[in-house]
């Protein structure tokens, strides 16, 4: 089943909207940076757009997901993830770092820093 944050990179890589909305709180403090924006959203669905409608789209066909949860920094957790993705501008690689906390088993602030999608040759 694996950790939160290891759940998160699966549902993503899965593109399971129900999945990803049941790691977060009602009210979670979520921040994103990929290389051109800063994003931000205090709720599930909020997270959900970010995340599988603008970060990763419908045409962003996700074949791999390599994860890694690293040990807690306190209160403070780590998971890192890969992505092999192909889309209709060809084949891409994407990396993300992500720091959570979690309260009653859900994900309540959540930090994540993309890499970008780079293009795989």
């Amino acid at each position: 089943m694996g950790t939160l944050g290891e759940r998160f990179a699966d549902a993503i890589g899965d593109r399971d909207l129900e999945a990803m909305t049941a790691l977060f709180a009602p009210s979670v403090d979520f921040r994103g940076m990929t290389p051109g924006k800063f994003w931000e959203a205090e709720d599930p669905d909020g997270v959900l757009d970010i995340v599988l409608e603008n970060w990763f789209e419908e045409k962003d066909e996700i074949s791999s997901v390599q994860r890694a949860e690293a040990e807690p920094v306190l209160d403070t957790r780590h998971v890192s993830y890969r992505f092999e993705i192909d889309n209709p501008d060809g084949p891409h690689v994407a990396e993300q770092q992500a720091y959570y906390r979690v309260e009653d088993d859900r994900i309540v602030w959540m930090r994540v820093l993309c890499s970008g999608f780079r293009p795989r040759d």
